[in-house]
């Protein structure tokens, strides 16, 4: 693809090209890892070095890299047609195709969906259209959209007010009106002494005690993912989400699943909603759902809702560009065929999740891993000074640090937030290369343990 060496591409790069949630004086000082090309579960950088990868892309990749199908399924589509709008009652075959591919995968009260191009414009579609309903429905004061603190819903305005990140809030003047927060239910850092049930207990309700706060008719709904991901691969107690649903149903607020993580088999069901017997009214998709290969995203809209939408008239005033770009649905298309044909999720549940829990669970043996929690091809490992005790290090987040890097070194991939090491490799992984990639975060934790030792990190 290119003549370029290493350094000159470093250079180029830092001359130009602005990274996402990036330190771009420390990127500069340093040089971005320049990745070439991939197959399978492995990256290649441009120095050579072969990198399992652990993340799956940014959770996304879950077909692997290298499948011819979806990268035919683009070229046919773009010689076909590369791009039409949805706008002015017009649609095209791929879109129907998707929207009809969707509604057969998805739980049964989904017969809707609106295209989008990420997960962060679904959930501003959600904002939008939540609000809308409500107006739809006689109520246009219900209009308060509660999310949880260290959730992650995108980074676009709306997106970044629906998750709980200081870091995003501090730097754009958010959250937008509308928008609050309780606590997520991470029983490592919060439980105190109460146990995992009692715990997750205790985090739902804080969500009806909000309600109460703001006033049950001001509340429109409540966003959560079934586990959060970009927030540390937090997986709530078995008490929680069903607590959650009742209090939706008991307040009459709409209950949204954010999916864009969790969608397409990561949990080992084909969204996480159905893993924790929840029965969303609207869900953001996006990632796995081409498995990365294009942009694409969508809200899926229940009976209940999209019913009013339609029924009661009216433009609903939204929409971008790229809704249900053909080439992005064609791919999406195929991706779907393939997670159906290959039976691709039910592999994650009958014969990966609990060969990845075992493994992932032999690392919570560490001096340095405080917990490993892992949920189908989700794993985190809370590193901590000292244990049994449920303590972090002082200055959170520079062990993690540590860790992430000494990973790469070790030809692996695997994400830091705070002192949280977090794992979600594609959904193709084999056995053997799960056994690789805890192996290789195996040595990253001894390296990272002797790091800790000489420079007496606490």
């Amino acid at each position: 693809m290119t003549s370029r060496t290493t350094a000159e591409l470093q250079a180029l790069d830092a001359a130009h090209y602005l990274h996402p949630f990036t330190d771009h004086r420390q990127l500069a000082a340093r040089g971005a890892r320049v990745i070439t090309s991939a197959d399978g579960v492995w990256l290649m950088d441009s120095e050579g070095h072969r990198i399992l990868d652990g993340m799956a892309g940014l959770w996304c990749v879950a077909l692997g890299y290298g499948r011819k199908e979806l990268a035919e399924a683009a070229h046919r589509q773009m010689l076909e047609l590369p791009y039409y709008n949805s706008f002015f009652q017009c649609a095209h075959p791929p879109a129907i195709e998707l929207a009809q591919r969707l509604t057969e995968v998805t739980p049964p009260q989904f017969r809707h969906v609106f295209l989008t191009g990420s997960g962060s414009e679904a959930n501003d579609t959600m904002v939008r259209l939540v609000r809308h309903y409500w107006r739809l429905r006689g109520e246009p004061g219900r209009n308060v959209i509660i999310g949880r603190w260290n959730g992650y819903h995108g980074s676009t305005m709306a997106g970044a007010s629906l998750g709980g990140m200081q870091p995003m809030h501090e730097q754009g003047g958010l959250p937008i009106p509308g928008i609050v927060h309780i606590n997520q239910p991470y029983w490592f850092e919060r439980g105190g002494e109460l146990s995992p049930a009692e715990f997750g207990l205790r985090a739902a309700r804080e969500l009806a005690e909000k309600i109460e706060e703001l006033g049950p008719r001001r509340v429109a709904a409540f966003i959560g993912e079934p586990v959060q991901g970009a927030g540390g691969v937090i997986i709530p107690p078995d008490t929680y989400w069903p607590e959650i649903q009742r209090i939706c149903d008991h307040y009459g607020i709409l209950l949204v699943s954010d999916e864009v993580i969790c969608g397409f088999g990561r949990t080992g069901s084909w969204f996480g909603c159905e893993h924790f017997g929840t029965r969303p009214d609207l869900m953001p998709i996006a990632k796995a759902m081409s498995s990365g290969y294009l942009p694409i995203g969508g809200l899926m809209v229940a009976d209940r809702v999209a019913e009013v939408l339609i029924d009661k008239g009216g433009e609903f005033a939204h929409g971008f560009t790229y809704s249900g770009h053909p080439a992005a649905c064609a791919v999406a298309v195929e991706c779907i065929d393939i997670l159906r044909r290959e039976r691709v999720v039910e592999r994650v549940r009958d014969e990966l999740a609990g060969h990845f829990a075992a493994r992932w669970a032999s690392l919570a043996a560490h001096p340095l891993v405080g917990e490993a929690r892992s949920v189908g091809l989700l794993g985190a490992l809370e590193l901590v000074p000292a244990r049994p005790a449920r303590r972090f290090f002082g200055k959170r987040g520079e062990v993690g640090t540590i860790c992430r890097d000494l990973c790469v070194e070790n030809g692996v991939v695997s994400r830091a937030v705070r002192d949280t090491m977090i794992c979600a490799p594609p959904l193709v992984i084999t056995p053997a290369e799960i056994d690789e990639l805890v192996a290789r975060i195996g040595r990253a934790l001894d390296q990272t343990a002797a790091v800790v030792a000489r420079e007496r990190r606490v």
